[in-house]
């Protein structure tokens, strides 16, 4: 089971959160039909949007996208009642998203006033992930932070995935300050700690805090959901003008609508369509 686990050390030095996110991970990549280093992409940004959510905005939606240099996106959405999804955006005829210098990292989250708020840091071109919402978070957010974020494959298959946010706080003092920035040399790479099915997020909170008195503040679930519904298909389909409504209409067969994040389809049938023309 994925979960997010949450936790202080005693001294007000530091904020914790570990994450093990292999199951939503998998069906985000499965959803998207994606391999490769696209798929790492892909399971890295939404592992990093998750902790992202977990430290500025819990209570809020976060979006993290990565835009590739010569076109195409990497797109991973999460909630605050712990689903998220991913969506992956090639360019025609491409079979994945390639980076190349120029690439960046947006990261979209929303204040409790209801505005977003967004920034945007570069991407190497080996897609560091990590290294750039480190970035995103001193830059756009000027919030001090060390992240590591990993996704386990092998032959093609999610091992195991998950990843770490240290956040320092006001009572930091040098001390403190100097015996995790060493401690954290260990944990750059975060592939090699996550030991396969048995990685738990409980285990990486005792190592990155190993000798300092913490208390766990909160442990919560994670998965892969989509937010799409019939609803919201016809939500959407409210919003076009009548002359595009009466278009649709021209065709006498049930319009069908695939979610673009879970490949799940809605039919609309012909009444459905009338209904929303005479709404207009």
């Amino acid at each position: 089971m994925d979960t997010v686990l949450r936790a202080m050390t005693n001294d007000g030095a530091f904020r914790v959160i570990t994450t093990r996110t292999t199951d939503t991970v998998r069906g985000a990549i499965a959803a998207q039909d994606v391999s490769g280093e696209t798929a790492r992409l892909l399971a890295n940004l939404l592992t990093g949007t998750i902790l992202v959510r977990e430290t500025m905005a819990p209570m809020h939606r976060v979006q993290g996208i990565v835009q590739g240099a010569a076109g195409g996106n990497v797109v991973a959405d999460s909630h605050p009642d712990g689903s998220a999804r991913g969506l992956v955006r090639r360019r025609a005829g491409a079979r994945d998203v390639s980076l190349g210098t120029g690439a960046v990292l947006q990261m979209m989250r929303t204040l409790p006033s209801g505005h977003v708020h967004k920034g945007v840091v570069a991407l190497s071109g080996n897609g560091g992930i990590s290294e750039a919402i480190m970035a995103y978070m001193q830059e756009s957010e000027q919030v001090t932070s060390m992240l590591s974020v990993g996704c386990l494959v092998e032959d093609g298959n999610v091992i195991s995935a998950g990843g770490y946010i240290v956040q320092l706080l006001p009572e930091l003092t040098e001390g403190p300050l100097m015996v995790m920035t060493e401690r954290l040399k260990d944990f750059v790479a975060m592939e090699p700690l996550l030991n396969g099915e048995s990685f738990k997020p409980a285990a990486l909170m005792q190592e990155l805090l190993y000798g300092m008195e913490f208390t766990q503040l909160e442990e919560s679930e994670l998965r892969f959901q989509c937010q799409c519904s019939q609803v919201r298909v016809l939500a959407s389909l409210a919003t076009l003008t009548k002359p595009d409504l009466e278009e649709l209409l021209s065709d006498p067969r049930a319009l069908e609508i695939a979610c673009d994040y879970c490949r799940n389809e809605y039919r609309v049938a012909p009444e459905q369509l009338r209904g929303l023309l005479e709404a207009t």
